[in-house]
């Protein structure tokens, strides 16, 4: 794995989300029932945009979820907002939103993000399909701006560019092979700025999005925002929480970013989760028989060694021209290890490569990479690097970055390949072509109503301490979910989805962290 390079955080579920919403029944009806304006008062430079009408419609034509979406019963629409919020009357972006409307006493609405960043957040409003939440909230999502069916879109590889990408080994250590990933890198920026444009590069930030939010809110006649945040969403949530914390009903915060740690240490601590969630899937897997890590856990990492190491010389063979990388491998292992509910696949994906054969790997692999059957891409990984890059400050210091190369290894031994220099290459945001304008802190949200923080105890992509933490920054409540998965809400456990609806409803926190 490129350690210099962060590991995508988003809700999973909401990814598989297509499977489950066949079932529903329905299509969506341009017919809305009008909302009365927000009363909050608001610059009147920005006053148009929070006036706005949004011209409900069917989803059908609004990316790779929209057909799905229009079989539930959402609506899909558009919001205008400012590309700069400094320049209200300056270019303007178009933000994708969906909605499934209350089917009763509407209390408000619940505008929903399942992290990235980079993900499309249309499709998230079937997560709370089925649940009390829908009697009495209009449940919304959103393609925050440059992401999914937003326009303009971040764009900075063609499908075959990225294809191309995934097959080159990234691993080299030697002097020779980090002047060749650097020079990648700055490639990538290049084309970044050249195919997206530096003005909206420096404007996809976590910033700017949480305005955005706000005239989301404000669109759909709301006072307050109750918001529901996966993952990445968290950091939308705090971040809301800061710039506006006398607008917050209810926050339920999913899967936490901690505000207080630098990029580094949030590296090596997924780092250390996902080398958890593999000694867990280990000791699964032994305890089933014929298991492709063999039957001793203590051995598991060296028998995985054994099965990918040979892919840095050759790819192994698969039905699709491509072959598995060993970089695919990688990404496909990690895609495996978000959810004890995909073991099953990352179990057969490791026997099928012990015999040779690398094709549920590559599908794995293509699910994290946003690649669909037709061999195109959504932008979630140009998207996720635009958004970094502009949050968080680089690396550019190539001893950190080389500390870092070696600390990851230390954390996680099963993403070692025995590669290690003590040196390693600065990653792309090192040669970004904007500025960064995020530092780690302290949240300072003065009158912020009680929110509700979910952690999972063996969450790999944002590992549970950071959950603990989050809440004790915010003066919110936590609720504990032993479990060993990504993100725990609407994913089928009674004692969190009740601790959610009963506090979204009825504003009620629980007095104690209850562990489900």
């Amino acid at each position: 794995m490129p350690v210099s390079a962060r590991v995508r955080s988003r809700r999973l579920s909401v990814v598989l989300v297509a499977v489950g919403a066949l079932v529903l029944a329905g299509c969506a009806d341009t017919a809305t029932e009008e909302r009365a304006p927000s009363t909050v008062a608001v610059p009147e430079e920005l006053a148009h945009f929070y006036q706005q009408d949004v011209e409900w419609e069917g989803c059908g034509d609004y990316g790779i979820d929209g057909p799905v979406l229009a079989r539930s019963g959402a609506q899909c629409g558009r919001i205008s907002v400012p590309l700069d919020y400094a320049d209200p009357n300056g270019q303007t972006v178009m933000l994708a939103v969906s909605r499934i409307e209350a089917e009763g006493d509407r209390i408000g609405s619940i505008l929903l993000n399942p992290g990235g960043p980079g993900a499309s957040g249309l499709s998230t409003v079937l997560a709370a399909t089925g649940t009390e939440l829908t009697g009495q909230f209009d449940i919304v999502g959103f393609d925050p701006r440059g992401i999914g069916s937003s326009d303009p879109q971040v764009r900075c590889l063609t499908a075959a560019e990225t294809d191309a990408d995934r097959a080159v080994d990234d691993g080299d250590r030697s002097p020779a092979g980090i002047e060749a990933a650097e020079k990648r890198n700055r490639e990538y920026a290049q084309l970044c700025a050249e195919r997206t444009g530096e003005d909206l590069l420096a404007h996809v930030g976590t910033a700017d999005v949480v305005r955005d939010m706000d005239v989301i809110r404000g669109v759909l006649g709301d006072d307050s925002l109750n918001f529901l945040g996966y993952s990445y969403g968290t950091r939308l949530g705090t971040v809301y929480a800061e710039t506006f914390p006398d607008r917050v009903r209810a926050m339920v915060l999913d899967g936490a970013i901690d505000p207080e740690q630098d990029p580094v240490e949030e590296i090596v601590l997924q780092a250390e989760g996902f080398q958890k969630a593999f000694d867990e899937f280990a000791a699964d897997c032994a305890g089933q028989g014929d298991c492709p890590l063999g039957n001793d856990p203590a051995q598991a990492s060296t028998r995985f060694h054994q099965l990918v190491g040979p892919l840095i010389a050759a790819p192994a063979r698969t039905t699709d021209p491509r072959g598995l990388s060993y970089r695919d491998a990688i990404t496909g292992v990690q895609q495996g290890l978000y959810s004890s509910a995909l073991w099953g696949s990352l179990r057969a994906g490791l026997s099928a490569l012990s015999d040779g054969t690398g094709d549920t790997l590559l599908r794995l692999a293509d699910l994290y990479e946003g690649r669909q059957d037709d061999g195109t891409y959504s932008n979630i990984n140009d998207a996720f690097n635009a958004v970094r890059c502009v949050d968080d400050q680089p690396v550019t210091d190539r001893a950190i970055a080389g500390e870092l190369d070696m600390r990851f290894r230390q954390a996680a031994p099963f993403l070692d390949d025995g590669r290690g220099t003590g040196e390693a290459p600065l990653d792309v945001c090192a040669f970004w072509p904007v500025p960064a304008t995020g530092e780690p802190h302290t949240p300072d949200v003065p009158g912020l109503p009680p929110v509700l923080v979910v952690s999972t105890t063996g969450d790999p992509a944002t590992p549970y301490q950071a959950g603990v933490d989050l809440a004790r920054q915010l003066g919110g409540a936590l609720v504990s979910f032993d479990g060993n998965q990504h993100t725990a809400v609407f994913d089928g456990n009674d004692c969190v989805d009740d601790a959610v609806i009963s506090y979204f409803v009825d504003l009620e926190v629980p007095g104690t962290d209850p562990h489900c």
